[in-house]
Parts: C-alpha cells; structure tokens; sequence
C-alpha cells in the first residue's frame, strides 16, 4: 500500500511537471510541439535512468516502479499523441499529422538511444 502512495505521488509530480512544460512550449501552427516535447524528454529520461542510474546503484524494484510508472508514466503520454494526430487528420491537415508521427517516432527513438548512451556512462558521484 505504501509503494502505491508513492507511485500516487511520483504520478502527480509528473503530470504537474508535463502541465508547466506544456504551458512553456506553445503549439506551433497546430503543430503539438509540447507533446511531442514532453514526450521525447520523457523518453530521454527513462533510458537514461534505466541505462545509468538503475543500472549503477541497483535501485531497489520499488524505487523504480516509483520512477518509471509513477512520475514518468504521467509526465509522458501516448494518448495525446494518438488525440492530437486524430484531430490533425480529422482537420485535414494530413501532412502535419505524418510529420507529428514521425517526428515522434524518431525524436523518441533519437532520445532513447542518447539517453542509454550517456546512462551507460560512468559517471562518478
């Protein structure tokens, strides 16, 4: 029970996180830059903590229960991606919603890859 008050806490942190990003980096011409912001960061984050972090001080299984499914389970978000591209495509605007997609599919595959690079690093504390 105590391990789901915590995740519960991790979950709100990173929703009030992906909330101030999101008023911090403005759409553009419709375009879901704050989206696809938050999203990348996200997955950047996750690599890297499960590359270095986890990996270097053996985080114990609730910790990073905690980390992954609480805070950044809620700071990113698939749904958006997947409402935001609907609505692009329902508005016509096929082009932007193929290039939402793909910049979110590479943007992230980008980040994950920088992110386990850079967390496999050692880093010294």
């Amino acid at each position: 029970m105590k391990k789901l008050l915590w995740i519960g806490l991790a979950g709100a942190t990173g929703a009030i996180m992906r909330v101030l990003i999101g008023h911090a980096v403005p759409n553009v011409s419709g375009f879901p830059l704050s989206t696809l912001t938050i999203n990348v960061i996200g997955t950047f984050l996750l690599c890297f903590i499960i590359a270095g972090a986890f990996r270097t001080l053996s985080a114990h299984k609730d910790v990073q229960d905690i980390v992954t499914t609480g805070f950044l389970g809620s700071f990113t978000t698939f749904s958006a991606l997947s409402v935001e591209t609907v609505l692009l495509v329902e508005n016509n605007q096929f082009i932007l919603a193929g290039l939402y997609v793909l910049c979110s599919i590479i943007g992230g595959i980008f980040a994950g890859s920088l992110g386990f690079q850079l967390g496999r690093k050692k880093v010294r504390i």
